[in-house]
């Protein structure tokens, strides 16, 4: 897979977890870290950690992994509780604190691999390249093709503009045009500036392109005024990291024996088919896939393949028969995807100060 490293205004911070490794592979320095953690969540200083002083810890994890806040999202709060359990193991007991450094080194180690494997570029979109995009040779032709899709559809001035701002990419200084918070403080004043013309009425294309110049002059002036901060990744899933791993039999049999771990067996030792799904999510780390559900493109990929396999048949499987059908869909996913790699692009607003919007891996002046 191939990362992006640089985008909208002339590149951006890229955050890949070697901060995160490097802090929990110093021994001396992540010990004092934890104790610093430990003591500020102890707040009743009995040297163990309740369920009600770990709730800021995971609530700080949930953001430095960039999820919502806990009771927003029922997707993102079971993944909250998925990392309370991690510290608890799944019990109503207190956390000592060589438990708590474990299940926080182990957490964080993995919050690294996985921005190793899909780093993110923070963004300061600023209105200086939407500015440049304006003034530069592709800005009409693309308003052009935008206009004949608007006239095709009898779309109105509005539907021209929005279509228009949502083709824009934060290379050429939009940040993401859907984001509620992009709306309501850019889009709709900029929409608002629109005071000539009837908004919902069909208009001409030279109507549309002097319109829809001064609607992104006046979004790239707001953003001048206030910068918006945008996560942007960018991945290329091509099948090459399920081609190395399959190419390392060491490496495959490790990952595979892993994988079976997370699956039940039987009481002859048997595991079925139906969990076949959940060893690939446990295998999608190393072969280079993102999780089941993550990408729509990719969830199609593995069902056809799963389908051309008869691997949703829910037969019982010896483990090495269980190992071979995994192996299998791995291959075939992997020529899948070198016949026609999937590319996905994900940008998100940060709301939060970066600075704040976690406090977990803040420096303190105690260590």
């Amino acid at each position: 897979m191939e990362k992006k490293s640089e985008s909208g205004s002339g590149g951006g911070q890229v955050v890949d977890g070697s901060n995160i490794m490097e802090l929990v592979g110093n021994e001396e320095v992540f010990s004092n870290f934890v104790e610093h953690k430990f003591k500020e969540l102890d707040r009743n200083r009995d040297g163990h950690l309740s369920l009600n002083e770990l709730h800021p810890a995971v609530a700080d994890i949930g953001l430095a992994l960039g999820l919502p806040a806990q009771g927003s999202s029922r997707d993102s709060d079971h993944i909250y509780s998925e990392v309370l359990n991690e510290f608890t193991h799944g019990k109503q007991q207190k956390v000592s604190k060589t438990e708590f450094k474990e299940v926080l080194s182990d957490i964080l180690i993995g919050m690294a691999a996985g921005l190793k494997r899909d780093p993110i570029v923070i963004l300061r979109i600023d209105g200086e390249d939407l500015l440049e995009f304006i003034d530069g040779p592709i800005f009409e032709p693309e308003l052009v093709a935008t206009y004949s899709e608007v006239k095709s559809a009898d779309g109105t001035l509005r539907d021209g503009i929005i279509k228009a701002l949502e083709k824009l990419t934060v290379d050429q200084g939009m940040p993401p045009s859907s984001d509620s918070w992009v709306v309501s403080n850019i889009v709709e004043p900029a929409l608002q500036s629109c005071t000539g013309h009837d908004l919902d009425k069909p208009v001409s294309q030279d109507t549309f392109l002097e319109e829809f110049k001064k609607v992104a002059e006046f979004v790239a002036h707001r953003l001048q005024e206030q910068p918006v901060i945008v996560a942007h990744s960018e991945n290329d899933f091509d099948g090459s990291d399920i081609k190395r791993l399959l190419s390392n039999k060491f490496e495959l049999d490790k990952t595979l024996n892993a994988a079976i771990e997370t699956v039940p067996k039987d009481r002859s030792g048997k595991l079925s088919k139906e969990y076949l799904r959940v060893a690939l999510d446990a295998v999608a780390p190393t072969a280079g896939l993102p999780p089941l559900g993550a990408v729509e493109q990719m969830d199609k990929v593995v069902q056809d393949v799963f389908n051309m396999l008869n691997a949703d048949d829910g037969k019982q499987l010896k483990e090495d028969e269980f190992k071979k059908t995994l192996t299998e869909i791995l291959g075939s996913i992997m020529l899948q995807l070198e016949g026609n790699p999937i590319s996905v692009h994900s940008n998100a607003v940060v709301h939060e100060p970066l600075t704040a919007a976690s406090t977990l891996l803040q420096p303190t002046s105690e260590l």
